[in-house]
């Protein structure tokens, strides 16, 4: 079994519902999920909208290869709604980002693993750091902690309190 870091986000619409879906259908379509972050906040990267992003990262155990593990990433987004307008940054109900997959470095024309900007986004270091800060970045050889002591991105990020998430059914 592989163990793959999994970014969700979403800044349009019922974003709390959007994650836990996208939650549920990891666990039945793609593997077990053996560990979470929180919810975290922040502001958009790469573009400017008013909402917020909404973001948290599971680990998952899967049997899927790398590249399949991206169709079906693909597929849970394309069965949420998910709208792709353009190469740009836009809002989104829903983003799956494959972060890392073990220990793996991957250069493929449709996949890069790990995640090519995931050192300079705090949104993707903050949740990784709070339950894999002592795991090394497979290509930048340091830590997750090192990685975002050092990051520059300034964006806002805010760790969500239990008390601020509802409490999600999925339908």
């Amino acid at each position: 079994m592989a163990k793959a870091f999994l970014l969700l986000g979403g800044n349009i619409d019922n974003k709390f519902k959007y994650l836990a879906r996208a939650e549920s259908l990891i666990s039945s379509v793609i593997g077990d999920i053996v560990d979470k972050s929180s919810y975290y906040e922040s502001a958009p990267w790469g573009f400017i909208h008013k909402s917020f992003f909404l973001n948290k990262v599971v680990v998952v155990e899967t049997i899927l290869s790398p590249l399949a593990l991206l169709l079906h990433i693909n597929q849970i987004e394309n069965m949420m709604g998910r709208i792709r307008k353009s190469d740009q940054y836009i809002e989104r109900n829903i983003d799956i980002d494959i972060l890392l997959y073990d220990n793996k470095v991957i250069n493929d024309d449709n996949l890069i693993i790990p995640h090519l900007k995931l050192h300079q986004r705090r949104f993707a270091l903050e949740p990784v750091c709070e339950i894999a800060s002592e795991q090394i970045h497979p290509v930048l050889n340091v830590t997750f902690r090192q990685l975002l002591n050092e990051c520059e991105d300034l964006l806002e990020v805010r760790r969500l309190e239990d008390k601020d998430v509802p409490n999600i059914k999925i339908d």
